[in-house]
């Protein structure tokens, strides 16, 4: 360290914060002037260190930080020839705000608190010019503070518009998305009933004076039909996003018989041996048709999962004040990937196709009745999806 000389007069006499003072004020405070060099990334002074001194820039650069030692520091400023830095250690007893570091090789004249107060107190000249420069300085912080506030409430109105404009694009592609697969999937569904329909419509006019094979036939249209039926209502509660419940008393051996009579023909199609077992007597309050829509959809669910000679059991039992249904099948199995998806919309494993709704309408049906599902899946080995729904209102 070196003791200034009248080399740093002119330097000092250009600084903001003695511009007001005379010749003679200037040669005090450069006879109290210290000089100090600082190397490339060394620190001057850290966060809340004791403020002993303040500093002017003689050469270099300096940077000015935030939770320097943290992993998300902030950069305050960068100050070149000509600035001070820690000069509110002039006007207050408090510890550092911030860490100041070497940007480059620096060299800096510096000023001891209590001699600089010495002066003030002899000189209430300087002390004047000091508080002028600190108030122009607070002002000129001030605009830029504002300004820059303003600059990034413009940056984040930008980026929010930006942001709207990329949501709408993204909800567009995403339905459009959306309608797509669910077009190719109802399209997919609604064909094979439809030829089937019409297939049957043809054997009725070749047999239409066979009173037996026209009403076997016609059966079999109303059958069909019905399934086209279940897919509209399928689609309907997907559209509206809720479902309104039909609630009526419904005898479970009714419902079971209901069930029997709208699988009974594809089940038996597929050689796999139906069993329905119901241990409960008393009636219960469900929406029938509903109800009967998600047992009919678990049991072609099952049905398209099993060979020929497999099993497929329905029963139901009271459990702790629930009405509990299980549809237990000895098919293929689910792998624990497909269980993961297994109630998302559009989702479907079966190599025969569906709207991949089915799950996701027997899952809002039964939670509809403020009830639970649960699915149990072994490949190999077979499912098991379990209702329970409370037996009261």
């Amino acid at each position: 360290m070196l003791r200034c000389v009248g080399e740093y007069f002119a330097f000092l006499r250009d600084a903001y914060f003695f511009k007001d003072l005379g010749d003679e004020e200037v040669r005090e405070i450069e006879a109290l002037c210290k000089e100090d060099r600082f190397g490339r990334g060394q620190v001057i002074f850290r966060e809340n260190a004791p403020a002993e001194r303040f500093f002017i820039v003689l050469d270099g650069m300096v940077e000015v930080w935030k939770d320097y030692a943290s992993p998300t520091p902030d950069l305050l400023a960068v100050h070149g020839q000509g600035h001070l830095f820690g000069e509110m250690a002039l006007i207050d007893d408090l510890p550092r705000s911030a860490t100041v570091v070497a940007k480059t090789d620096t060299k800096v004249l510096y000023l001891f608190r209590q001699e600089f107060d010495h002066v003030l107190r002899q000189r209430p000249a300087v002390a004047l010019s000091i508080l002028r420069s600190l108030s122009a300085m607070v002002r000129k912080s001030n605009e830029s503070f504002v300004e820059d506030l303003r600059r990034r409430n413009e940056e984040l109105e930008r980026a929010y518009r930006d942001l709207q404009t990329a949501q709408t694009e993204l909800l567009r592609a995403e339905r459009l998305s959306t309608l797509g697969k669910m077009s190719s999937m109802i399209l997919h569904d609604i064909r094979n009933p439809i030829s089937i329909l019409r297939g049957y419509g043809e054997m009725i006019q070749l047999v239409a004076d066979d009173p037996q094979k026209v009403r076997q036939y016609a059966t079999s249209s109303v059958q069909e039909a019905d399934r086209l039926n279940s897919l509209a209502n399928e689609l309907l509660d997907y559209s509206r996003g809720e479902i309104r419940l039909d609630v009526r008393v419904v005898p479970i051996d009714h419902l079971f018989s209901r069930l029997e009579e709208s699988i009974r023909d594809r089940i038996d199609s597929r050689g796999v041996h139906l069993d329905l077992s119901n241990g409960v007597a008393e009636p219960m309050l469900i929406d029938e048709e509903r109800m009967l829509r998600v047992l009919v959809n678990l049991c072609d669910n099952a049905r398209k999962a099993m060979s020929r000679g497999d099993e497929l059991r329905v029963a139901a039992q009271l459990e702790a004040g629930e009405l509990v249904i299980a549809v237990r099948d000895t098919g293929a199995g689910m792998t624990e990937e497909v269980l993961a998806h297994v109630f998302e919309p559009f989702y479907s494993s079966s190599p025969s196709g569906g709207t991949g709704l089915g799950m996701l309408i027997v899952k809002n049906v039964v939670e509809a009745h403020r009830g639970r599902i649960s699915v149990d899946s072994t490949p190999e080995v077979g499912t098991t999806v379990t209702l329970r729904l409370p037996t009261t209102a």
